[in-house]
C-alpha cells in the first residue's frame, strides 16, 4: 500500500498527495498458502459477497458470523454450526490465513487451449527459428491441452489438425475481418441452428485437438511449413501480411468453439501489417511507418493509425467478452506495430515480447516460459479469472491499472473518481501469472471530520476466481485491513511506503499519458513531488542544506527523478512500438521488478569487500570500477535494468 495508514476523511487525502492505493499479485506463490476443497462462505447482506475471514466477529453462542464490511449478521451453514468452538475454527477464520484459496467442488473445466499464430512472410532463416521455438513449446505442453495452428501472409490459413494422410487447411481472405459466425460457416459447422453447441464441439475435435494426439502431425507440418507462397515482386515492396485478419480469425475459432474457456491466442509476427484490416503501413518500402512525431503533427504516414487503433480495440472487446488472452511477439528490426495492437494484449492480460529476432534468448526464453510447469507439473497460469474487490464503508474504489478490463459492475464500493478502469468493483483477466501485478486506487468516503472514530480499522478484501490448469475452478481470497490517522495526521508519515508509492504513480502516470500529452503528464510529476515535500519535508526558507526528508520517504524523490527520465514518460529517440512496449511492461510488473524498471540497480561487486553493495546510479560511481595500484582492489559494477538493453526486450 502507498499509505499503510490511512487519512479519516475525503479532504485529508487530497492533502496527502500521494493517491490512496495498493499493488496486489493475485496468484502470488506464498508459503503456507491454504488450499480448502469446499464452498466459501459468503455474506447475504444487501449488495455484499464477501467471504467468511478472520476479521469477521463470530458468535459462538449464537452460530453467526458479522460481517466487517456491510455489518450483516449471518448465520453458519449447518456443517459449520456443528463443529464450530473457540478452539475449532475453519481455516477462513484463523489469523494466518488472510489468503486463502478454495477448489470449488463438482466444478470441472476444459483444459487450456493454446491457439498458435504464426507468421509464414518471414524470410527462411527467420521462419525456421520460429518453427524451432513452436516444436519446442509442443514437447512442455501439458499432453491433455488442446491446441490449434494458423498461418498467415497474403491469406490466413487455419489447419485442420485431425488430417493425418493429407495437409489440409482452410484459406481466408487476408482483406477483410471474420465474426465468429463467418469462420464457423467457412470451416463447416454453422451457429445458427446449434443451440447446444455440439457441432461446435465436434468441429473443434478438427482443429483443436489434445497435444498427445495431435503433436506428431502438428510436428510434420511445421517441417513442412515454407515461405508465404505469394510474396510482392521485387526488393523495393514489403512481403504480404494480413496480420488483423489472422487475429480475427483466430478469435472467431475458439469463439465458435470454446466460448468462456482457458484459451490463449500466441501471435508470432515478424513485421508490420500491410493488408487488411489492422494495416499500419502500405506496400512500398519507399513509405516508412509512423513515428511519435508523426502520430503528434498527423502526417500522411500516420493515416493507417485511428482506423488499426480502432480494429484492435474491437478485437479485444471480443477477447474480453469470452475470457480469453492474446500473447504477441513481435521479432523484427523494423517496427510491426505493437502501438497499434498493444491494447489487445492490455486488456486482455496477454504476454507482450519485443525482439530483434526469433533467434535471439529473449523470444526464446520468453515464449519457452509461458509453458513452464510448476512443482506440481500444471502450468503456472490462471485462466479467465475475474477479480472483484470489497470496502468496508469508509472508502471506495477508484479503479485498477494493469492489464485488466472492467465488467461494468456496481456497487456500494465504487467511487465516483475513475481512475484506470474505474466506475466498476469486478474486473476480467484472460490470463494471470505468478508475477502479474495490478494497482487498485481509492478513495475515502467521509466528508466530515471526525466521523471515524479514533484507531477505527477499515478493511478490503480481492476476490480472485481463476480457471486453474488441472481444469479446476479456484477462489483466492485476500483480506486486509488498516488503521485511520488521527484528525491531525501526526501519525501518517510512518505509514508512508515510498516503493509502493513510487510504482502507483509510475502506473498513474503511464495511464495519463494514454489520454494526456506527455509534457502535461511530466509537470503533474513534478508537481506532486513539489507538493508531497513541501508538505512532509523539515527544512529553513532560502537555505537548501536544511532540507530533511524522514527515512520512509527519503527514497522517493529518487525515484520520481528517474520515473521523469525513463522511456515509459520521455518519447525521445523511441519509437511508438518501443513506446508502447515499455508502458505495458510497468504496468504488469510487481513491485520490486517495477522499481528496478523505474531506477536501475548498480551493483558493487569486490573480492576484498564481502557481498555486493549497491552504489547511486550516477558517473561517480564509475570510479569504483578501476584497479588502484599494483594489489589495488578490484571492483566490478553490475546494472540491473529487469529489461534488456538495446532493441530487444522481454515481458
Amino acid at each position: 500500500m502507498s499509505w499503510n495508514i490511512w487519512p479519516s476523511t475525503r479532504l485529508d487525502a487530497t492533502r496527502i498527495i500521494v493517491p490512496l492505493g495498493c499493488l496486489y499479485t493475485p496468484l502470488k506463490e506464498t508459503e503456507g498458502l491454504q488450499l480448502v476443497e469446499y464452498e466459501p462462505v459468503i455474506c447475504k447482506g444487501r449488495d455484499c459477497g464477501a467471504v467468511l475471514n478472520p476479521f469477521c466477529y463470530v458468535d459462538f453462542h449464537s452460530k453467526s458470523w458479522t460481517c466487517p464490511f456491510c455489518h450483516q449478521r449471518n448465520r453458519f451453514p449447518q456443517h459449520y454450526a456443528d463443529h464450530i468452538t473457540e478452539t475449532n475454527l475453519p481455516a477462513e477464520l484463523l489469523q494466518m490465513c488472510s489468503t486463502i484459496e478454495y477448489i470449488i467442488p463438482q466444478v470441472v473445466c476444459q483444459p487450456p487451449v493454446f491457439l498458435l499464430v504464426l507468421d509464414i512472410a518471414l524470410i527462411e532463416e527467420e521462419l525456421d527459428q520460429a518453427k524451432d521455438s513452436l516444436q519446442q513449446s509442443l514437447a512442455m505442453m501439458p499432453q491433455n491441452a488442446l491446441v490449434g495452428f494458423i498461418t498467415f501472409g497474403a491469406m490466413c490459413y487455419v489447419h485442420e489438425l485431425a488430417s493425418t494422410t493429407l495437409p489440409k487447411a482452410y484459406a481466408f481472405r487476408g482483406g477483410k475481418e471474420y465474426t465468429a459466425q463467418q469462420v464457423a460457416y467457412q470451416l463447416g459447422f454453422a451457429l445458427k441452428n446449434d443451440p447446444r453447441g455440439t457441432m461446435g464441439a465436434q468441429a473443434a475435435r478438427r482443429f483443436l485437438l489434445p497435444v498427445a494426439e495431435c503433436e506428431f502431425t502438428l510436428n510434420s507440418l511445421l517441417d513442412d511449413l515454407s515461405r508465404d507462397a505469394w510474396p510482392p515482386g521485387g526488393h523495393d515492396r514489403r512481403p504480404f501480411r494480413c496480420t488483423g485478419a489472422a487475429l480475427s480469425v483466430a478469435l472467431g475459432l475458439v469463439e465458435a468453439t470454446c466460448p468462456q474457456s482457458s484459451v490463449r491466442v500466441s501471435l508470432l509476427v515478424g513485421g508490420p501489417c500491410n493488408v487488411g484490416p489492422g494495416m499500419v503501413v502500405g506496400e512500398e518500402l519507399a513509405e516508412t511507418i509512423r513515428s511519435h512525431l508523426d502520430l503528434q503533427k498527423e502526417t500522411p504516414n500516420a493515416k493507417y493509425t485511428k482506423k488499426a487503433l480502432k480494429f484492435y480495440a474491437s478485437l479485444a472487446s471480443r477477447a474480453v467478452a469470452c475470457g480469453f488472452a492474446v500473447d504477441i511477439f513481435a521479432c523484427s528490426l523494423d517496427q510491426v506495430g505493437l502501438y497499434e495492437m498493444k491494447v489487445i494484449s492490455d486488456k486482455t492480460g496477454g504476454f507482450m515480447v519485443m525482439s530483434d529476432s526469433f533467434s535471439m534468448h529473449v523470444f526464446k526464453d520468453s515464449f519457452r516460459k509461458v509453458f513452464e510447469p510448476d512443482e506440481t507439473g500444471y502450468l503456472k497460469l490462471g485462466f479467465n479469472a475475474k477479480i472483484e474487490v470489497f470496502t468496508s464503508r469508509e472508502f471506495k474504489c477508484c479503479g485498477a491499472v494493469g492489464g485488466l478490463s472492467s465488467l461494468g459492475k456496481k456497487g456500494p464500493c465504487v467511487a465516483e473518481t475513475e481512475i484506470g478502469e474505474g466506475n466498476t468493483c469486478q474486473w476480467v483477466v484472460g490470463s494471470l501469472d505468478r508475477n502479474t501485478t495490478i494497482g487498485f486506487y481509492f478513495d475515502i468516503a467521509n466528508q466530515q471530520a471526525n466521523s471515524v472514530p479514533q484507531g477505527k480499522q477499515a478493511f478490503l478484501q480481492f476476490q480472485t476466481c481463476y480457471l486453474h490448469p488441472s481444469g479446476r475452478k479456484r477462489l483466492r481470497v485476500t483480506t486486509v485491513s488498516h488503521r485511520f490517522s488521527d484528525a491531525q495526521m501526526t501519525d501518517i508519515q510512518p505509514g508512508f511506503d515510498q516503493e509502493a508509492a513510487a510504482v502507483l504513480m509510475a502506473r498513474y502516470a503511464v495511464f495519463k499519458c494514454e489520454n494526456e500529452d506527455p509534457l502535461d503528464v511530466l509537470r503533474w510529476v513534478d508537481r506532486m513531488l513539489i507538493r508531497l515535500v513541501s508538505k512532509f519535508a523539515n527544512f529553513r526558507k532560502d537555505d537548501p542544506s536544511s532540507f530533511h526528508l524522514g527515512p520512509e520517504m527519503t527514497i522517493f524523490p529518487q525515484f520520481m527523478y528517474h520515473l521523469r527520465r525513463s522511456n515509459f514518460l520521455q518519447t525521445f529517440n523511441a519509437s511508438p512500438d518501443e513506446t508502447a512496449y515499455y508502458r505495458m511492461l510497468i504496468l504488469r510488473e510487481n513491485t520490486m521488478n517495477s522499481l528496478v524498471m523505474i531506477q536501475p540497480a548498480l551493483l558493487q561487486y569486490s573480492f576484498e569487500e564481502g557481498p555486493p553493495q549497491p552504489v547511486l546510479l550516477d558517473a561517480t560511481s564509475l570510479k569504483c570500477g578501476t584497479t588502484v595500484g599494483r594489489g589495488g582492489a578490484i571492483r566490478a559494477l553490475r546494472l540491473d535494468s529487469h529489461v534488456a538493453l538495446g532493441a530487444d526486450a522481454a515481458c
